[in-house]
């Protein structure tokens, strides 16, 4: 029998290495995120693997799963806990060693494994990890999966087995790249900042934009778990502030930022201004959809309003539903709808054939903006971005809020705008035109500027976000307007960064 997990041991007793630790707070959404150390231990999450194995012989899949690791002190140490919790439920394990995300996606298409399990805490600072799951390539869990993960894993409900087998797969890095650069170079030769932040990506990014016939300039692309400059995240204005000066000093084309495990991609274009990845999405959308007329596109809640309104989207034909904000729900509706591609505002992209298998990945994305950029040769990636219909948006915001509080901050927000909706009252000056509760709630004026506040569903915070179509001055006031109402929450912490 395995111990039951307990909710918190004091670390440097006997207690802590003689026992399992699961916060049950990490069990999140659509993966599950901890703080080593405090949050789980390493026999918590040898405890996660039998729950995981367990799980999947529940789903009906075959026990045999793809796990990988990122550039983290600790990574290595979590990854072979849960690889012995995952033989111990009974699990065939292929190992791809130190990897980006999309590579352990890539990985169960090339070694025909049906599940995978990447232990990485993504662009989260470091004393974070986690670990992104799937049982059905290419999607990830969801919420009903995670729930009963959640269940699986506190109650010690496992169901050991004899059979479990490892298989490590040396040099496997090579047949990914192999596969992103299996297609005609660039005919455009283009000068590119590639920055990691000093993470995984920093491994692989530079030399896959160089072989596609990009001129690479790199930019913190050292791997190092410290993280010395700044967090490998593509929404902190700090990464992208960084990019911008590169791309100034060489004089370059436009500059991506990859995350911490190389799923998302960030972009700077040839002028040093940053543009948020909604707005990226609009204008691959626009080529796409020149490409493949009446094509359908999925977007996350936080994004622009130009997918709904653009008018060379609607020349083309383009169809676009808004949808839950997370890589597992974007990525499970844009399978669901076969549309031709999905796009988060955080910088997930999910591309269907003929780009991509429909999984996120930071090196697809930079290449379709290349391959973009390649059929638009009198065009700079600033011509392109200004030839959008104007808005003010506003960078990702994230007031701290407990994860055992945020979810009923939100539903106190949602239940406010409802009300204020069914009583006529305005929201920054004006009626308001609709809400969308699909993810949060999204409320939008009658003069088309919006604010979204929704529960980030990976760490312990809120997640805001405001547009205007109109001017600055509007996106201000809705920005005053959805703060006001979290600031009647004591429970809502300072932000990240703001307007």
């Amino acid at each position: 029998m395995f111990p039951t997990p307990k909710p918190l041991l004091r670390p440097n007793s006997y207690e802590f290495e003689s026992e399992p630790m699961v916060k049950p707070t990490g069990f999140r959404e659509y993966d599950a995120r901890w703080l080593f150390g405090s949050e789980i231990n390493l026999m918590g999450v040898q405890a996660l693997g039998m729950g995981l194995g367990c799980l999947i012989a529940e789903l009906g899949q075959p026990q045999e799963i793809v796990t990988g690791h990122d550039f983290r002190s600790y990574s290595a140490s979590i990854k072979y806990a849960l690889i012995s919790g995952l033989q111990a439920a009974g699990c065939k394990v292929h190992d791809i060693g130190l990897c980006m995300t999309p590579m352990a996606y890539f990985a169960q298409f090339e070694l025909d494994v049906p599940c995978v399990a990447m232990v990485t805490a993504s662009h989260n600072d470091n004393g974070w990890t986690g670990v992104k799951m799937g049982a059905n390539r290419p999607l990830t869990f969801g919420p009903d999966e995670m729930t009963r993960l959640k269940e699986i894993v506190l109650n010690a409900d496992f169901n050991n087995k004899v059979g479990g087998c490892y298989h490590f797969h040396e040099n496997f890095p090579a047949r990914y790249i192999a596969d992103l650069t299996r297609r005609a170079k660039l005919k455009r030769k283009l000068k590119v900042v590639v920055a990691c932040g000093n993470g995984t990506a920093g491994a692989f990014a530079p030399q896959v934009m160089q072989a596609i016939g990009c001129e690479v300039i790199p930019l913190d692309t050292e791997l190092d778990y410290t993280f010395p400059k700044y967090n490998p995240n593509p929404e902190d204005m700090e990464m992208l502030h960084a990019i911008r000066d590169a791309v100034l000093e060489h004089d370059a084309d436009l500059g991506f930022g990859f995350d911490g495990d190389g799923d998302r991609c960030g972009v700077v274009d040839n002028t040093g201004e940053e543009i948020f990845a909604d707005k990226v999405g609009v204008m691959l959308a626009r080529d796409m959809s020149a490409i493949t007329p009446n094509a359908q596109f999925v977007v996350d809640v936080k994004s622009t309003g130009l997918f709904a309104t653009d008018p060379v989207l609607q020349a083309h034909g383009a169809r676009t539903e808004y949808w839950k904000t997370g890589h597992s729900y974007m990525k499970r509706r844009t399978h669901e709808l076969q549309a031709l591609a999905g796009f988060e505002k955080s910088g997930h992209f999910f591309f269907n054939a003929p780009l991509g298998r429909g999984y996120d990945d930071g090196l697809i994305s930079a290449i379709a903006i290349c391959e973009m950029l390649d059929r638009a040769p009198d065009k700079s990636m600033a011509d392109l971005k200004n030839a959008l219909p104007k808005t003010w948006s506003s960078p990702t915001m994230s007031p701290h809020c407990a994860d055992e509080a945020k979810y009923g901050v939100v539903a106190a927000v949602i239940a406010h705008f409802e009300a204020a909706q069914t009583n006529g009252d305005k929201v920054a000056g004006q009626p308001i035109r609709d809400l969308v509760t699909v993810n949060g709630v999204r409320v939008t004026c009658e003069d088309g500027s919006w604010g979204l506040v929704r529960a980030s569903s990976n760490k312990p915070e809120l997640v805001v976000v405001v547009e205007s179509p109109v001017s600055e001055q509007r996106m201000h006031d809705m920005f005053a307007a959805i703060n006001a109402v979290l600031g009647t929450h004591a429970e809502v912490g300072a932000y990240n960064q703001t307007i």
